[in-house]
């Protein structure tokens, strides 16, 4: 019998790729896919932990594979889609969640290196990866399927002394939105999750102490991870003729309404 998505859709036979799925909210999402009924495909620069997201998917249900990649450059991007046209043939979902940030810096003492690393990361990466995932989804059989985006609430209100960060989630929207409209002839659903304060080890700093608008350093609540990996269960789980183009979760109390 097909398993279900929470949107209804049947996931049975359907092929997710995640990318950054060797750990946080990547490795959180690939699982809760895996757990769907998608065979799913992990991307990473970092083979250790891919092998880890697999083991922890256990061996029963459809497929889970490991794939080290870069994001950041053509050739690796290309490689990986090799990779998923010979292992399954298709794609219905890509989740672009593979990313980087920064120290904390002013704007004025921003690094050229410091700013091209978090450019590459976190939004050529994600123009290449979807670039391949629409000429793979256009032409397979049945055609279509969804990309979706991880944006941030630094898309919408921008964090202090993260000028690379807040520009770079400010531009996926753009391309979230470009990807819908260009796309939508061909089946090809996207939509962006921000995210506010996933308890990873990414954002533990915050719940120490983070920087606020007004100078002041506050400590910051989180929610589980596995709170976002529902909502993109949710997003993925719709029909194509429906679409969630933005979807903001986020910890209830955090800093955000109001920020600055």
């Amino acid at each position: 019998m097909a398993e279900v998505d929470p949107g209804g859709q049947k996931s049975a036979g359907r092929v997710a790729l995640v990318t950054g799925g060797g750990s946080g909210i990547g490795r959180a999402v690939a699982r809760a896919l895996h757990g769907a009924g998608y065979a799913v495909v992990v991307a990473g620069r970092r083979a250790a932990q891919l092998e880890e997201t697999v083991a922890l998917a256990g061996s029963s249900g459809p497929r889970m594979v490991a794939v080290a990649a870069d994001v950041c450059h053509p050739d690796s991007v290309q490689a990986l889609f090799v990779r998923i046209r010979e292992e399954f043939d298709r794609l219905d979902l890509l989740f672009n969640n593979a990313g980087a940030n920064a120290p904390a810096t002013p704007i004025e003492e921003v690094g050229y290196e410091q700013w091209r690393a978090v450019v590459d990361a976190n939004l050529t990466g994600a123009f290449l990866c979807a670039q391949q995932a629409i000429l793979l989804m256009k032409a397979q059989r049945p055609r279509g399927g969804r990309i979706i985006n991880n944006g941030s609430i630094s898309a919408q209100v921008p964090r202090p002394h993260a000028a690379p960060y807040n520009v770079t989630k400010h531009a996926i929207t753009g391309l979230t939105k470009s990807i819908a409209l260009d796309c939508r002839k061909f089946d090809i659903a996207c939509g962006q999750i921000d995210i506010g304060n996933a308890a990873t080890d990414m954002s533990e700093r915050l719940a120490v102490a983070a920087l606020q608008a007004n100078g002041e350093y506050a400590a910051e609540p989180r929610i589980d991870v596995k709170h976002v990996a529902d909502a993109v269960l949710y997003m993925a789980g719709l029909p194509l003729e429906a679409n969630v183009p933005f979807l903001t979760v986020m910890a209830t109390k955090m800093p955000f309404a109001g920020r600055g």
